[in-house]
């Protein structure tokens, strides 16, 4: 029989650090919202070339701690791409690989729930990479679902969609730089916050039933372009 490989390092770490219990109150977890950017949304052939994450204790934000980096593609980024996130060949070219930009996200991601906004491009990639690490995602939430779930106890009808700038503005926050990892990391969190403070007025939340609200969002990435 086989042995799987132990992960090792940054990626044993975050094995090793217990995730918040299903039933902690949201405000006593530990959550990190991510975003990427990425080379298009074919997970066969497209990559990574940027990860944002910023982490959120007590429900505020820890600016301190947020994370930004870059990692250099295998092939270069296509044009529909470039255009997006701005992301050139010669901005990539002393970046670092992305197994060592995915220990860096592991630290911060170590023991915290991750947060994502259409939650399915993120766990596409990051799954794959992390696979590679022998480690997997644990249980995230999803900002569009928990927007689209605030939106349907408010007015009685959520859209089918909701983009992070939508949330944004609905929200009366101001979006982050867009299409910049750390910038849509930082408005995913700040959305996050609010929102998981509107739906707990009505109901206590836990991160059971945080996580649990995004799990019906699949096919929402057909929506988006890259990053």
């Amino acid at each position: 029989m086989k042995l799987r490989a132990k992960p090792e390092g940054a990626a044993g770490r975050f094995k090793d650090t217990p995730q918040p219990a299903p039933d902690t109150p949201w405000r006593d977890a530990a959550w990190c919202a991510v975003d990427l950017e990425l080379t298009g949304l074919d997970a066969r052939s497209d990559e990574i070339v940027a990860i944002g994450a910023v982490p959120i204790i007590d429900g505020q934000l820890i600016l301190g701690e947020a994370l930004y980096t870059l990692a250099r593609p295998e092939r270069p980024p296509k044009t529909p791409a470039v255009l997006v996130h701005k992301l050139r060949s010669a901005d990539l070219a002393d970046a670092p690989p992305l197994r060592e930009a995915i220990d860096s996200l592991l630290d911060v991601l170590a023991g915290r729930v991750p947060v994502f906004h259409t939650a399915v491009v993120e766990q596409t990639f990051l799954g794959r990479a992390l696979r590679r690490r022998h480690v997997r995602l644990p249980p995230d939430a999803d900002t569009e679902a928990l927007g689209r779930e605030w939106l349907r106890k408010r007015d009685g009808v959520a859209p089918a969609g909701l983009s992070l700038a939508r949330l944004a503005s609905l929200l009366h926050q101001p979006a982050e730089d867009p299409h910049h990892a750390l910038g849509d990391a930082l408005t995913t969190a700040k959305a996050f916050i609010a929102l998981a403070s509107h739906l707990d007025a009505g109901r206590p939340q836990t991160v059971a039933s945080l996580c649990q609200v995004s799990k019906p969002v699949r096919a929402a990435a057909r929506r988006f372009g890259p990053g």
